[in-house]
């Protein structure tokens, strides 16, 4: 009897021994789980910030909200500023010949009419010489011609003799006046041809107005009639050719306004119309769109990069002045009002931006709140300072 109570002793005390010690096991395990308790909401107050009456002074902070704008769709394009071929002139020497002098550079202005360049060759002396010849025998075969002419009307010749006389003179007529030709084709003007004054150099003369964009030959070398010896190009009359996908020339007409910028220079804005489409599609599935400025800017210069925007169909939209939405980790924020100088930061996807407003697309949940619309990025610091 003695030895059963004793084992009954040794198992309850066992057992106040276990409870024991699964106790702090317990009451820890419960403080772990008030501790997440507590700190949850810390991750509900991330993008909460609170401001001191001071702070939302010095920061200027306006309230307003969300309101309806007409905004447009807009279209972006790239391209480059070109100029139509009779604006650009590449010049070369029709019958070759050695370039003597000329004092060109790129970026020159040159104006019509302008001697830019002076060639010298042989051929110049062959060329005035064989002119004087031919004239000389067109003389003498027309006055050939005159006699026989009278011979044969007093019966004193044959028909056959005038008619080779005549023949003769129109020979030479023609040859003379090929040979005026090519003169005037190397700027030699034949009237002021005679055997006292035969010249061997010719002026090259600009075509043109504009500037001189390249210069491919230097003083001494022999210039080949296919060679470009300059390139000029009249700005006067520059246009922008954008590259349009087939999916949006649809969404495009003659006579559409729209407006350009440079890379460097996004501020300044070029308005353009269009005046061409082309109804080609190349193998990238895009099309050449050629637009005209309304104003000539000596600054844009062919072959310069540049973005266009052309507004599409206009909508009303729920929309929020750019100074209302931040930029933190790629991602767009605005900051709603939930209490006195107390605000949530919430992110938002834009829409459509015009005239320094911007479309929001997920508005719904704005309709009605209030929005600081001046003094975002001053609570966007002080709210990831605080989280540091």
């Amino acid at each position: 009897m003695k030895k059963k109570n004793y084992i009954g002793l040794l198992k309850s005390k066992m057992h106040f021994t276990i409870l024991y010690c699964l106790l702090p096991i317990a009451f820890s395990l419960f403080s772990c789980g008030a501790k997440v308790e507590e700190e949850s909401p810390k991750n509900e107050d991330e993008n909460i910030v609170t401001v001191t009456d001071a702070q939302y002074k010095n920061a200027d902070i306006i309230i307003s909200s969300i309101e309806d704008k007409e905004i447009s769709s807009v279209l972006k394009l790239n391209g480059k500023i070109d100029v139509p071929p009779q604006n650009m002139v590449s010049v070369s020497a029709p019958l070759g010949g050695y370039l003597k002098s000329t004092n060109l550079l790129p970026g020159l202005h040159v104006s019509r009419g302008q001697v830019i360049a002076r060639m010298e060759d042989l051929q110049y002396v062959q060329l005035q010489q064989d002119y004087l010849l031919a004239k000389t025998k067109l003389q003498f075969a027309e006055q050939d011609y005159k006699r026989q002419l009278e011979l044969n009307q007093s019966q004193a010749s044959s028909d056959k003799v005038m008619q080779q006389a005549q023949t003769e003179a129109n020979t030479q007529r023609i040859l003379m006046n090929s040979i005026a030709q090519q003169l005037r084709l190397v700027n030699i003007d034949p009237a002021a041809v005679n055997t006292g004054r035969i010249t061997r150099t010719t002026n090259v003369y600009s075509p043109i107005s504009g500037f001189v964009t390249k210069v491919n030959a230097n003083i001494g070398k022999y210039i080949s009639p296919s060679e470009v010896m300059f390139e000029l190009v009249n700005p006067n009359d520059i246009h922008l050719n954008l590259k349009v996908f087939e999916r949006d020339i649809r969404k495009l007409y003659i006579g559409q306004k729209l407006f350009a910028y440079t890379n460097t220079n996004p501020e300044k804005k070029y308005h353009c119309e269009i005046i061409l489409i082309n109804k080609d599609v190349t193998a990238d599935g895009t099309t050449e769109v050629h637009c005209h400025f309304f104003n000539y800017d000596p600054s844009l210069i062919p072959g310069m990069y540049m973005n266009a925007e052309v507004q599409l169909d206009t909508k009303t939209v729920k929309a929020l002045p750019d100074d209302a939405i931040v930029t933190f980790e790629g991602k767009q924020y605005i900051f709603e009002q939930i209490g006195d100088k107390k605000f949530e930061m919430k992110e938002v996807n834009l829409g459509n931006k015009e005239y320094a407003f911007t479309a929001i697309i997920n508005a719904d949940s704005l309709v009605g709140k209030k929005i600081v619309v001046q003094g975002a990025y001053a609570l966007l610091m002080k709210l990831k300072n605080k989280e540091e």
